[in-house]
């Protein structure tokens, strides 16, 4: 059965058309929203219905598509997407109005709390490739770019040496090394390669009293996010295993007025105490929860790897230092420096328990279904998502984001270090669009405009850009087509033939001629043997990339004569050449 409703939103009439479900849906219940001068709405009470699929506010919380129904006969495939389109874009400016957090406001919120109540300068994000610290891959975390002033080595004559309270917002991409979550992107609801960390920082100025009370005075009257969902924890230092650090008993106190003593919980060296290397910098932290479920205490499942029980701000309280030999030594000035997920905050302000169901992503899902034409997001996670759609939805979504913020600053795809990434970034993003969404070739390029248009607010950088990542994208899609194709055909043949023989290991070798001759990351085949079922001989495959490395050096002695002498001519040999009358070499025929 249809219920047929008619509200106002703004000041138009809007027609919504309701299935009537066992139970109502959480919020607008809207399966698609649109105005009567909406394509949709002209022809909607004759002829037969017919079913089409649309993205609505209950989509947006984790659900699967609705139906609409139109009258008539089913239009062609451009057509038909640009009438879901319409709808799509209706319900979802329809929905934004409903979301009294957007993430803009939450961003600015955070901003001017700590810049205008609290005298904080802002410090626009560093680049999210750091070309001048060789440890690092990629920003991690919002306070890489304030390392100078924690060690002490800070330009006088710079900007860094003379701040006392910093906020900002970080753009931050974990994807390799030490902290790599490229993985798990897209088989959940809350990964991300690419994110935001909003972070304050005192460089010995206020310390635990003010920060903890800034936090929650934010958190609940500004935020007013519900104050029986928080939790906060604190170091229990490891006195008690005979350690040097003992408990953090002085943030303990504090949070006591603010949170019942079942809310203030102990946590472990591993989870509570920051440490920048062996020696240096040190400090116990104390990092906030948020329980999305409510009406309980949620205490055990902190720190548990609950998904409804998230840890998005962390504070940094450093006042030791780590001394040769293991001893602290109180530091003699001691600093805060805040970390928060922006994107878990802006998921908790517009109640959804997917960081994906929120308007940093949603604008992205429009413009992935625009350009492929596939069948809306749906919110499915795990077996649900049987045919891999809404996991390919969040894959492209979070690897455009990172593609275009690492390329304007300043990587580039290749096959080494940050830029092997890069490429296996995209690659991986090109696989799950092409075989799950049934996307063009080119087709990521074609999302960077959208990316772009949303950010060009906060991250300008990216407008100035936008041209390098399209053409730069562009490339290397098209010299990834030309192996992707046959690369996923000879895998399914292997797959088939292991399934039937009752097999389920994909050999190293197989995999490492994915990798050399195909193009393929290591990472990607062992995607796509997990799909199967399957698995990847790791151990098999690195064996064969040492081997294919003891070649290649064998083959570059070879080349220099068995490592001899490089064969080169020096300043007597060319003297020598010319008193013999020859002449320089013709280069003209070396070049088009």
């Amino acid at each position: 059965k249809m219920g047929m409703h008619v509200t106002r939103h703004v000041s138009r009439p809007l027609l919504l058309l309701v299935p009537l479900f066992a139970r109502p849906p959480t919020s607008l219940a809207a399966v698609a929203a649109f105005a009567p001068s909406s394509p949709l709405h002209a022809g909607l009470f004759s002829a037969p219905l017919m079913p089409l699929r649309c993205k609505s506010p209950a989509t947006l919380r984790g659900g699967g598509g609705a139906s609409i129904f139109l009258r008539g006969k089913k239009p062609a495939a451009a057509s038909w997407r640009a009438m879901a389109g319409t709808a799509e874009k209706e319900g979802e400016e329809a929905a934004a109005s409903e979301v009294e957090w957007s993430a803009g406001k939450v961003r600015q919120t955070f901003i001017d709390f700590f810049k205008e109540k609290h005298q904080h300068d802002f410090v626009v994000s560093s680049p999210v490739v750091p070309l001048d610290d060789p440890t690092l891959l990629f920003c991690n975390a919002g306070m890489n770019q304030f390392k100078p002033v924690f060690l002490g080595q800070a330009d006088p004559s710079s900007r860094l040496a003379s701040l006392k309270r910093a906020v900002n917002t970080q753009k931050c991409i974990r994807a390799g090394g030490k902290h790599n979550d490229l993985d798990d992107v897209g088989k959940d609801t809350y990964h991300h390669t690419f994110f935001e960390m909003m972070g304050t920082w005192s460089f010995g100025d206020y310390f635990k009293e003010e920060a903890i009370a800034w936090a929650w005075d934010l958190l609940t009257n500004v935020y007013k996010l519900p104050t029986d969902r928080l939790y906060a924890t604190y170091c229990e230092g490891n006195e008690h295993e005979g350690g040097t650090v003992p408990a953090d008993e002085e943030t303990r106190q504090l949070w006591l007025k603010y949170l019942p003593e079942d809310r203030v919980l102990k946590g472990s060296m591993k989870d509570n105490f920051w440490e920048m290397g062996d020696v240096g910098p040190c400090g116990p932290c104390t990092e906030l929860h948020f329980d999305r479920v409510g009406g309980r205490n949620a205490a055990h499942l902190v720190n548990m790897d609950d998904p409804d029980v998230v840890e998005f701000w962390n504070i940094v309280f450093m006042q030791f230092n780590r001394e040769e030999g293991g001893a602290l030594k109180l530091l003699p000035a001691q600093h805060v420096d805040t970390g928060m997920g922006f994107e878990r905050l802006v998921s908790m302000l517009q109640d959804r328990r997917s960081n994906y169901d929120t308007d940093l992503f949603s604008y992205l899902f429009s413009a992935i279904q625009a350009e492929i034409g596939c069948e809306p997001y749906g919110g499915r996670v795990g077996p649900e998502d049987k045919d891999f759609r809404d996991t390919a939805y969040r894959v492209l979504a979070d690897h455009a984001r990172t593609l275009s913020f690492a390329i304007a600053d300043g990587a580039v795809p290749s096959n080494e270090g940050r830029g092997y990434v890069l490429r296996r970034i995209l690659r991986r993003a090109v696989r799950y669009g092409q075989q799950m969404l049934g996307a063009h070739p080119g087709f990521m390029s074609k999302l960077i405009p959208a990316v772009v248009s949303y950010y060009k607010d906060i991250f300008p950088e990216l407008t100035a850009k936008q041209s390098l990542i399209v053409a730069t994208l562009e490339e290397e899609e098209a010299a990834f087509e030309k192996m992707l194709t046959t690369g996923i055909k000879w895998f399914e043949t292997l797959a088939e033939g292991l399934v039937a023989e009752q097999q389920d290991t994909v050999q190293g070798a197989d995999a490492f001629f994915l990798y050399d001759t195909m193009g393929f990351p290591v990472d990607l085949t062992e995607l796509m043997a997990e799909e199967k079922g399957l698995r990847v001989d790791v151990k098999g495959f690195e064996q064969c990339m040492a081997q294919q490395k003891q070649r290649s050096k064998e083959a570059a002695a070879m080349a220099k004569g068995g490592g001899g002498k490089a064969m080169a001519l020096g300043v007597d040999e060319t003297a020598a050449l010319a008193k013999m009358g020859i002449g320089a070499t013709a280069d003209e025929g070396k070049y088009v």
